[in-house]
């Protein structure tokens, strides 16, 4: 039986070494794709739904081109908008939802799956780390040592306010609230308002929208 490669193990939760040629590939062809997006400046939204693809590492064909520039944006309306500037560690583990909408400067530490819901919004600087490192320096030893991660969650219509971090293993139910400047570092339930660091519940939300 063949001995699992580094990325096999990230992706299966275990502890993996990350400094190794093809996940420091993986990385760097993420980062160019990201710049990419990053300077893509006044293009179509197609073109930006392109450069977008090429980050996660999705191979799925766009609807065929329509003549009028108008309506050929608005086949593109259930797409996720994401503001640049943005970063991502590997892109491919990065799972937007319909209608999500990213505000600038948010960060995908993509070590596992980081998924997020239908129509959920992000304030800017927004980081969600799905990666993270032992706790025990002899362990975690540097660049030499091994890393970990645990997937994140983020149900359909949550609101994620700005300066918002998200940790490893969290998963925020259906229509909550992260209050600006929260650490998340535990399980939000559906409706409900979480703030502070480390976020707490700050009450629950009467809405009538079903679990």
């Amino acid at each position: 039986m063949t001995e699992p490669t580094e990325r096999e193990k990230m992706l299966r939760g275990e502890l993996f070494v990350s400094f190794t040629p093809e996940l420091i590939a993986a990385r760097n062809r993420c980062k160019y794709a990201y710049t990419r997006y990053n300077n893509a400046g006044e293009v179509p939204r197609r073109r930006l739904i392109e450069l977008w693809k090429e980050v996660i590492e999705d191979e799925s064909p766009l609807p065929p081109r329509l003549e009028d520039p108008i309506a050929d944006d608005e086949l593109f309306q259930n797409e996720p908008w994401i503001e640049p500037p943005v970063k991502a560690d590997y892109g491919f583990n990065v799972f937007l939802g319909k209608n999500v909408f990213v505000n600038s400067n948010c960060v995908f530490i993509d070590t596992m799956p980081i998924t997020v819901g239908d129509r959920t919004l992000f304030g800017p600087n927004v980081s969600l780390f799905a990666g993270g490192h032992p706790i025990d320096p002899a362990v975690r030893d540097g660049m030499d040592g091994p890393e970990m991660g645990a997937p994140i969650t983020i149900q359909e219509d949550c609101w994620i306010g700005g300066n918002v971090t998200i940790l490893p293993g969290v998963t925020i139910g259906k229509g909550s609230t992260v209050g600006a400047g929260s650490v998340v570092t535990k399980d939000v339930p559906p409706f409900h308002v979480v703030a502070g660091n480390p976020a707490r519940i700050i009450r629950k939300i009467e809405t009538t929208m079903k679990e």
